[in-house]
């Protein structure tokens, strides 16, 4: 079956995941961290592509962007892929591929759940029990969100500068919102929409984006259609 045409929509987020090939890890020292950041910082300068928010794991990376066109997302991943894949292999004496195929995203309703985004790709660290709070975990965004540390890869979402009228409230109530568990409804949504490719919103949002798009934002009704019968 054909793969369906990514959603895009103008000014709109996206969730993204980029795994290693096979689960196999992308990172193996500090020095891989660094580079890839700055590649990334590079390559959505070049393309268009603001990013709000990321988490490097060992083996997948999580990040919060919006493409400002409709290439700037794929173009971005394209151009720090090839230039990541070519340091790794020569790092590490390897070749082949690094990734996993493509990379997965979802077209996120921000006012429901862009905040709740940040915290699911910020919180993956402490879910992997690699460390007790996200603070602790050097390589995503958490500490320059929620503490203000300087990190130029990142461009505050209007929903977050929302969140208190100078950087020391916003801030604060970042961090309040880490106070309390995600909801597994939630975690479970924003995994099933970013593997799957489908819009991340209730009902509303996805008419509006299958609309927009003219492209499936939903999967189809699991089962049969039902038959008429004729009377």
């Amino acid at each position: 079956m054909a793969r369906l045409p990514r959603l895009y929509l103008p000014d709109q987020p996206f969730h993204v995941i980029q795994r290693g090939n096979n689960r196999e890890p992308i990172f193996a020292a500090d020095a891989d961290y660094h580079f890839y950041l700055r590649c990334l910082q590079e390559a959505a300068e070049r393309h268009s592509l603001t990013i709000h928010a990321y988490v490097l794991m060992t083996n997948h990376v999580h990040l919060l962007v919006t493409p400002r066109t409709e290439v700037s997302l794929s173009k971005t991943l394209q151009s720090l892929g090839r230039r990541y894949v070519q340091y790794f292999n020569f790092t590490y004496q390897r070749s082949g591929t690094l990734w996993e195929g493509r990379y997965k995203s979802t077209l996120i309703d921000s006012e429901r759940y862009l905040l709740t985004c940040m915290r699911y790709i910020e919180m993956n660290p402490v879910r992997a029990d690699m460390v007790a709070h996200p603070s602790d975990y050097p390589w995503s965004s958490y500490r320059a969100n929620a503490q203000g540390s300087e990190d130029v890869l990142l461009a505050r979402h209007e929903l977050y500068q929302r969140l208190g009228r100078t950087e020391e409230e916003r801030q604060t109530a970042y961090r309040q919102l880490f106070r309390a568990q995600l909801a597994k409804a939630d975690v479970d949504a924003i995994r099933d929409a970013t593997n799957k490719g489908w819009a991340l919103g209730d009902s509303h949002f996805s008419t509006k984006v299958a609309a927009l798009t003219d492209r499936r934002a939903t999967p189809l009704p699991r089962g049969r259609p039902k038959q008429e019968t004729s009377n």
